[in-house]
Parts: C-alpha cells; structure tokens; sequence
C-alpha cells in the first residue's frame, strides 16, 4: 500500500498529509468494533456513527485525509491492526501499560468512567465482595471491566464475559445477570436509555485505580507508525481549540 511506503520511510507528517504530498497518500482505514452506542454503533439504515465514528472523521478532515471504516470484533482487534488488516484502531479502546507493549497511543480523546448497572428492582445498593456474593455479573471480554471484575470479585461471583454488549444486554432483560458492569456512556445508552428494560445504575462511578481504567480512550497505531499518531495529536489539539471537539461531544452526551 502506497501510504505504508510512504510512511515506513519516514517523510509522512501532518504537514505533508494536508498539502503537497496529500496526492500520494491512500485514505486511512480504521478499524472498530460495533455496537456499542453512543461510542460506535449503525443507524437503521446502517449506516456507522457514534462519538468515536464522528470524531475519527472529523479528525481526518483536519489531516486531510478520508477514513475508512473497518468493522472488527474485539477479540481481534489489535491482532487485526499488527497484521495491517487496517492503519489504527479508535474503538473505545482504553490507554494502559499492558496495551502500551502492543501498540502506540494517541493522546487521550475522553475519559468516561466505568459503572455498575443492575435491574431497577435490584436489592444492591454498594457493589462489594458481600454484596456479590454468589451474583451473575456481565462484562465485555477482554476489556478493562473484566479484568478489573475477574480480580476484585472471580473468586465470590459468577463472571460472565460476552463478546457485545447486545449479548449482555439479551441476558440482562432474561433474568440470567444480576448486575453489569461497562463503560459508563455504553451502559447508559444500551440499558438504562433502552426500551428493552428497567435498568439503574449502581453505587459511583469508578475511574480508578489507573492500573485497571487507564488513562482515558485512545486511538491505537502500530508502534511504528509515530508520525501518523503525531499527525492525529495534532488534529485533535486543533478540535478541541476551535470547538468541533465539543460540538461532536455534545452531541452524544448529555452528562
């Protein structure tokens, strides 16, 4: 692919991208995983939008590139960008050190915090080993909520880990969980903002330690690739001085 020559030979800078040497570089393929709104996630028509999918383009346009978007499950996403399946990943993808040796970050774009989400008539009220003692609780795969679920409360729960927050939600409203937990604008939209249930959230948000949360949302390059994450730092520092940033924000979230 021309834009990896290009790039591999280290003359490729934000710069170059939005003037002379825009002739010469393909668009920029991004891959992402769906659903999981309001972050990523397709219209009735099908088509992708979400925070993550308004901001990556926005930030294209400000390099002066197109993006194009590249659907790919979670478990394989960052196998997906180290075999050049796709040139970054923005995908609510959480900045930390156990990620950091496989890939290199952008400058954090948002950091949401994690909750707990449970049925309306839920008798939990402070999350904890004792409360959770013996409940079903829900967690995305791989991610940070379940490590941070499998360590604190493996040993006293039953961790149930899916592949989308759809397949979570299913068994939500079946009765099989008693209790979620998710980034906190995912839980919103998909549970508590949802006609499929009755739905709250439960005890406080969490952000910490940053051990297991991180340092906010990233968006991932090959660890080669620092001229390209440069270029997005770029463009994202721009966003957020001339509003665009807070725009697209205000859009998808309403606290």
């Amino acid at each position: 692919m021309k834009f990896q020559k290009i790039l591999s030979l280290g003359v490729l800078s934000a710069a170059m991208i939005a003037g002379t040497a825009s002739a010469d570089v393909r668009d920029i393929r991004i891959g992402v995983d769906v659903p999981y709104e309001p972050m990523e996630y397709r219209t009735p028509d099908g088509e992708l939008t979400g925070f993550d999918i308004d901001l990556g383009n926005a930030l294209c346009a400000e390099i002066g590139i197109q993006c194009e978007w590249v659907v790919q499950g979670w478990d394989g996403i960052i196998p997906g960008l180290q075999a050049r399946k796709y040139d970054a990943i923005m995908s609510s993808m959480t900045i930390n050190e156990q990620r950091r040796e496989q890939v290199l970050f952008s400058d954090p774009y948002i950091t949401p915090p994690s909750a707990w989400f449970a049925p309306a008539d839920s008798e939990i009220v402070t999350p904890d080993a004792e409360s959770l003692d013996g409940k079903s609780i829900g967690v995305q795969r791989g991610t940070l909520q379940d490590n941070y679920v499998t360590d604190m409360y493996g040993d006293v729960a039953d961790v149930n880990r899916y592949a989308t927050a759809d397949d979570m939600v299913l068994d939500m409203d079946a009765g099989r969980l008693d209790i979620a937990f998710l980034d906190f604008p995912i839980g919103k939209s998909t549970l508590i903002d949802s006609e499929a249930g009755d739905y709250k959230t439960v005890g406080e948000k969490i952000s910490e330690p940053v051990e297991y949360f991180g340092e906010g949302f990233g968006i991932a390059f090959r660890q080669r690739d620092g001229e390209l994450a440069e270029a997005f730092n770029e463009a994202l520092s721009t966003l957020k001085a001339n509003g665009t940033y807070d725009e697209i924000e205000a859009k998808y979230f309403s606290e």
